[in-house]
């Protein structure tokens, strides 16, 4: 038996086949359990209960649906494999890394057939639905080009006319911000469906870090509530109906994470949309309370795509402007190839 020195990397496990990292398949949790508990004994790796230094990792919306080639929103970025590429280092970081990282957290973005950003949600004078990727203003629907699907009403247990309320309220409300139009998205990450599963071989390398160091990873589910949208895993868009009645929430479970731990390494997907959007959110509340919380915030930028669909749309350049912003209030911008105790800041016990 040899132990491993927190200030070095561990070996992949031979279970782990980089090649299936762009495929869905079922994780065989008891083997690969008895297996951990195994790699655990050979390397003398403690439980995570006994970190001193304490690290989390927060996965945003590493899911099917943006991750895997050929799912509703593939991020593809600028060479095509970018999701899947970053899920690989993703994994293969926390493998190397099981010691030290103390606490994984993945956020799951989450719907339901019937959501403001669904086609089915609004309707025209001919009774059809936009297509996905149709931009929605607040003058289409001033304009009657857009309406609210009053056939949903029922479901959504509010009244028609209501509907038709919150529809102009919440496009009014994006205007009014300065934020984008509302997006009529395909139907993606479907609660019950595959594509809001996790990517297989990240959901596998989670499992196994639960067994090695005896932690319960958590999942935090975003974007549930239909009547408004939910990038960042912090803030839905809207949190007010059109009455001032409250539809959503801000979570703050994000910055007690910032408070709680030494350091918090952020990866996912996009790089451009969800992950930039949290972040943002986040350095948003450290602000509020203690600026120099921005030095916890590790951003693996290896481990992120933005959205990219050529001859179309390349947020690219965005995104790293956005990264830019987050690197100026105190935040690292590192790699997974690059040895934790080389990254600034770090103090690995």
């Amino acid at each position: 038996m040899s132990s491993v020195d927190r200030n070095s990397t561990l070996p992949l496990p031979p279970h782990y086949d980089a090649n299936r990292v762009g495929e869905v398949w079922r994780v065989p949790y008891q083997e690969r359990a008895l297996q951990a508990q195994e790699w655990a004994r050979r390397y003398e790796i403690q439980p995570a209960i006994q970190d001193k230094y304490r690290m989390a990792l927060l996965g945003v919306d590493v899911q099917n649906t943006f991750c895997i080639p050929g799912f509703e929103l593939y991020v593809a970025g600028r060479s095509g494999k970018g999701a899947v590429e970053d899920s690989q280092r993703l994994c293969e970081f926390i493998y190397r890394n099981l010691h030290v990282i103390t606490h994984i957290v993945m956020t799951m973005d989450t719907h339901q057939v019937i959501h403001i950003f669904h086609p089915i949600f609004l309707i025209n004078e001919e009774g059809k639905h936009p297509d996905a990727l149709t931009s929605i203003s607040y003058q289409d629907i001033i304009a009657g080009r857009w309406r609210f699907n009053e056939q949903l009403s029922g479901c959504l247990d509010i009244e028609a006319e209501y509907g038709q309320q919150h529809l102009l309220h919440y496009v009014r409300a994006l205007k009014k911000r300065g934020k984008y139009d509302l997006t009529i998205w395909p139907y993606h990450a479907m609660l019950g469906g595959i594509g809001h599963a996790l990517v297989s071989t990240v959901e596998e390398a989670i499992f196994f870090h639960s067994i090695v160091r005896n932690t319960q990873a958590d999942f935090e589910m975003k974007g549930r509530n239909p009547l408004t949208e939910h990038y960042s895993a912090i803030n839905p868009e809207v949190v007010e109906g059109p009455g001032g009645e409250k539809i959503a929430e801000k979570s703050d479970k994000f910055i007690k994470l910032i408070k709680e731990y030494d350091a918090v390494l952020i990866a996912g997907q996009a790089k451009s949309h969800c992950v930039s959007w949290t972040i943002e959110d986040i350095l948003e509340d450290i602000r509020k309370i203690d600026s120099s919380l921005a030095r916890k915030v590790y951003l693996l930028e290896d481990c992120t795509s933005p959205v990219v669909i050529p001859g179309v749309v390349d947020y690219s350049k965005q995104a790293e402007a956005k990264f830019r912003e987050f690197a100026e209030a105190g935040m690292h911008i590192v790699r997974t190839t690059e040895p934790i105790q080389n990254w600034p800041g770090i103090e690995l016990d």
